[in-house]
């Protein structure tokens, strides 16, 4: 395998001359993925669906899981109407419209599953035959805030005018809840999930996207902590944030798989500060965002990785805390675009604190040839001497069913960045 040109710049020295104990890079616990994800859905046979959701829900709607229910065309939840969505309830997409269910800004979605009673949103295709992009997607809008020159903005996709706006000063709304959720083979029109302007009290834990054909998860803008999130080879972006997203996540995951992506590439993570195509007011915030736990892969092997390009991408000034994570398969660990133009900009954009990853290349890509010190932004963390395989990092990370994503090896194997 190949050796990366990464050593020729680092001084590397064994966990056991630095000192360094295995408790202080904890290998990410994955016991948050049991009992309630599926990575082999198309596998699943889902019953009929029985009830059909209007295109416009205009009041409070509580949906039992009694009924399988069906969703065609474009359906809005507007009018500040709740709906309700009861743990283990299964709604299913319309595969010949373009489908998306969007909760318009002042309505609410709340999707309260359970471990063991999870909501799935899925294609209405059978089993084995479901595909990326079957139907559209989740959107869901809010009143936080945005940095858009007017601090609103509308929706990507083509929607109906009156139920696109997000943005607003509402920071501490409660715009969502999202609990034990997953989203299959959506992204034909829209992203998996696309989060725009969440107010702070909002809830986004244990949700699973498979098979998108755009990004899984998009935030625009707003301010929220999130949780035990999964993207499951999506087309595109795996987590992707813009227009002065500003929050926390704990314990997500991203697989990748080297022959799928867009045309114009796709990365685990993608951070931009502003959205260039519409303007920024200089007087508001970046998108920041810290990330705790991350496990990001790429199932590249020695036949293939060279098609893989870097896992995450940071542009237009946007920032990016990555602590405690697992990074393999990729060619690097971080790409910054042109308006990163000196080493202090590209050191306050990009921080990885106790973490581990295996790349082929160098570990970070620039656009403006600053090339002096940059791999200082991957000291003190573990990698490995030469370019390794899935099965060789991870437990079990080929099975189809029940993969294992936790380190196979303990850290103490690896090396340090020094």
């Amino acid at each position: 395998m190949k050796t990366r040109a990464i050593l020729s710049l680092f001084l590397i020295i064994t966990i056991s001359v630095s000192g360094l104990s295995q408790n202080d890079f904890n290998p990410n616990n994955m016991k948050w993925m049991k009992d309630w994800t599926n990575f082999s859905p198309n596998n699943t046979n889902y019953p009929d669906y029985e009830e059909q959701l209007p295109n416009i829900i205009t009041k409070d709607t509580f949906l039992s899981s009694d009924i399988v229910y069906f969703i065609s065309g474009d359906v809005y939840v507007v009018n500040n109407a709740i709906l309700t969505i009861e743990e283990g309830t299964l709604i299913k997409a319309d595969t010949e419209k373009s489908t998306n269910l969007i909760v318009s800004k002042g309505a609410k979605l709340i999707a309260n599953g359970t471990k063991a009673s999870p909501i799935v949103f899925t294609s209405n295709k059978s089993r084995n035959s479901r595909k990326s992009g079957d139907w559209g997607g989740i959107t869901i809008i809010g009143s936080g805030k945005a940095n858009t020159v007017e601090g609103e903005g509308s929706i990507k996709g083509k929607f109906n005018p009156l139920y696109t706006i997000f943005g607003g000063n509402k920071v501490e709304e409660e715009t969502t809840i999202l609990k034990f959720v997953r989203i299959e083979y959506a992204g034909k029109s829209t992203n998996g999930l696309s989060l725009y302007a969440l107010g702070n009290k909002s809830v986004v834990e244990n949700v699973m996207i498979s098979y998108s054909a755009d990004d899984s998860f998009e935030w625009h803008g707003g301010a929220s902590t999130s949780r035990n999130l999964i993207s499951y080879k999506s087309n595109d972006d795996d987590f992707d944030f813009t227009q002065g997203y500003r929050g926390e996540l704990i314990n997500i995951l991203a697989v990748k798989h080297p022959y799928i992506t867009s045309n114009n590439g796709s990365y685990a993570i993608e951070v931009d500060g502003y959205n260039k195509n519409l303007g920024f007011d200089n007087s508001k915030i970046l998108s920041s965002i810290d990330i705790t736990g991350a496990t990001l892969i790429s199932l590249a092997d020695e036949r293939n990785y060279s098609h893989t390009r870097a896992a995450i991408s940071i542009n237009n000034l946007g920032e990016l805390y990555l602590n405690s994570s697992n990074i393999s398969g990729f060619s690097d660990v971080v790409k910054l675009d042109k308006t990163f133009s000196t080493l202090r900009m590209i050191e306050t954009a990009f921080k990885l604190d106790n973490s581990f990853f295996n790349v082929h290349k160098e570990g970070v890509v620039t656009h403006n040839n600053i090339k002096d010190d940059t791999f200082n932004l991957l000291k003190y963390n573990r990698f490995t001497k030469t370019f390794q395989q899935p099965e060789e990092i991870f437990s079990d990370p080929l099975d189809k069913s029940n993969p294992d994503f936790s380190l196979k090896n303990s850290l103490n194997n690896y090396m340090v960045v020094q």
